[in-house]
């Protein structure tokens, strides 16, 4: 007889119990994570509101750079770490992954930076709206231990609060440059 899941395993089985069999769930868990792929609907978005709304563009431009980053960050760590994804028999894989490799969630990592650094720019209480749907449906997908999910977060915080300083920094010295 086989074990039944525990420690972040059972998380899994008990948010994927919980939330997969709801309407909508799964097939937004996948919207998101195409969306989240390799960050680039977070480019996307920067890119779109760099077009249309110029008087911000620096801060769009910045969101697309710490999305980016982000998940370069992301990349590494797990390249590093080399977490395997969860592979318990009782969690459902509802989605393919371009890795074997789990440790941070890529998808929470730039999620975190882009909602964090389009904050502003858009008045949008973003964070709260984007970033706990997509660390979700990194465990409702079966693609992530909540520890990867959470430690994604805090990378895409703190990339966003040094690009946020970088940028920042950047504005402050060309305002200041003699005309």
């Amino acid at each position: 007889m086989a074990d039944g899941p525990r420690g972040e395993d059972a998380v899994l089985v008990a948010v994927q119990s919980t939330l997969a069999g709801r309407p909508a769930v799964l097939p937004i868990a996948r919207g998101l994570s195409h969306f989240g792929e390799h960050s680039l609907g977070w480019l996307a978005v920067a890119g779109l509101g760099a077009l249309l709304f110029p008087k911000q563009r620096r801060a769009y431009l910045a969101a697309g750079v710490g999305a980016f980053v982000a998940h370069a960050c992301a990349v590494v760590i797990k390249r590093v770490v080399r977490r395997e994804r969860p592979h318990h028999p009782a969690i459902a894989v509802n989605v393919g992954t371009p890795s074997r490799l789990s440790f941070p969630s890529a998808h929470a990592t730039s999620t975190t930076a882009a909602a964090v650094l389009l904050a502003p720019p858009t008045g949008l209480p973003l964070p709260a709206l984007l970033v706990p749907p997509m660390a979700a449906s990194r465990m409702v997908l079966g693609v992530h231990y909540p520890s990867d999910v959470l430690t994604g977060v805090v990378v895409g915080a703190v990339v966003a609060k040094g690009v946020g300083m970088l940028t920042d920094t950047v504005a402050d010295r060309v305002k200041g440059a003699p005309a």
